[in-house]
């Protein structure tokens, strides 16, 4: 599985007001040294406008001065509503008509998985130019109930523009994807579909909040990620130290932090933003990739492997050479 493409934009947007653990601290009832000791974070980014404004205003920097895309993919963790589609909010914002859009969905990892649909999209030349944007506001969605989760989500949004490769040296390198459902009750928002919709008189206002038992999905998923990540570097006769770098999902900082410590990874190769953003759901992945980008530690010719977790239970992987 290859597919060859460019990444010739980046684009980010962080929100601009910070709550700190200190400013949490009070809406969850634990202290801020409880919060930064179970989670890592220390601030995140509160968003005043909506997911749509957020990732709109992420593609026009990836966009640039470059033309329109043909195809505009939302790969977020959360919708604006259930139906019409996100990606149809995004387009409006940007001021596109016509452009077919749709959202790929795999929850934290659906960045991941949309690099894959678009590198085959690409490379079976049904499109030319892709726009990937994961939008997301964790905050809004919080169960202050449920301490260590309330305590990790933030908001951000990130995207990037994908186009053919002309030099045939750049895109996926391969890709991995596994889900085992007993995990499905570790990540759950129970409300908002048939399940538990509005209308059921059993539904509550929890059932429409964020539920996570972080501890549980880490020791499930930890030795998965550690077999996927073993399985994809072998197969490409590759090694920890022929990534430049990796960037993972930024789940919490214990999960961040792994990589380094079970995965065979150096430190300075691990992209760490979680204690300044928090988990920012799938946008994270992407938000990871663009500071990267911007603070020139990658450039053309670096390989990046991108992996995590998410609801599901799903681990995916995936290697990418600029």
């Amino acid at each position: 599985m290859k597919y060859e493409f460019k990444i010739t934009g980046f684009g980010y947007y962080l929100p601009p007001k910070i709550e700190t653990s200190q400013e949490l601290s009070k809406k969850i009832n634990k202290s801020n040294e409880w919060i930064i000791s179970r989670t890592g974070v220390k601030e995140r980014r509160i968003s005043e406008i909506d997911v749509d404004a957020m990732g709109a205003i992420a593609s026009k920097k990836a966009i640039g001065s470059k033309l329109a895309p043909d195809l505009i993919i939302n790969a977020s963790g959360v919708p604006k509503q259930t139906i019409p589609d996100t990606s149809v909010f995004i387009q409006k914002e940007l001021g596109y008509e016509g452009i077919p859009s749709f959202s790929i969905h795999s929850t934290c990892l659906s960045f991941i998985t949309a690099l894959n649909v678009a590198g085959s999209l690409v490379e079976s030349n049904s499109y030319k130019r892709i726009l990937i944007i994961s939008s997301d506001r964790g905050t809004r969605g919080r169960n202050f109930n449920e301490s260590e989760s309330a305590a990790l989500l933030g908001d951000a949004a990130a995207a990037v523009y994908i186009e053919k490769s002309d030099n045939g040296n750049s895109g996926l390198i391969d890709y991995a994807m596994e889900s085992w459902p007993k995990g499905a009750h570790l990540t759950e928002v129970r409300g908002g579909g048939t399940n538990k919709h509005p209308q059921d008189k059993d539904t509550n206002h929890d059932d429409n909040l964020f539920s996570m038992s972080g501890p549980s999905v880490f020791r499930f998923a930890l030795p998965k990620v550690h077999t996927m990540i073993t399985d994809i570097l072998n197969r490409n006769k590759m090694h920890q130290n022929d990534i430049d770098l990796l960037i993972p999902h930024q789940a919490s900082s214990r999960g961040v932090k792994a990589y380094s410590k079970f995965g065979g990874f150096e430190k300075n190769k691990v992209m760490d933003i979680v204690e300044k953003t928090g988990n920012c759901v799938a946008a994270s992945t992407p938000l990871a990739l663009c500071l990267a980008h911007e603070k020139n530690l990658i450039t053309e010719g670096h390989k990046i492997m991108f992996v995590g977790t998410g609801a599901g239970l799903s681990i995916a992987s995936a290697i990418v050479k600029l």
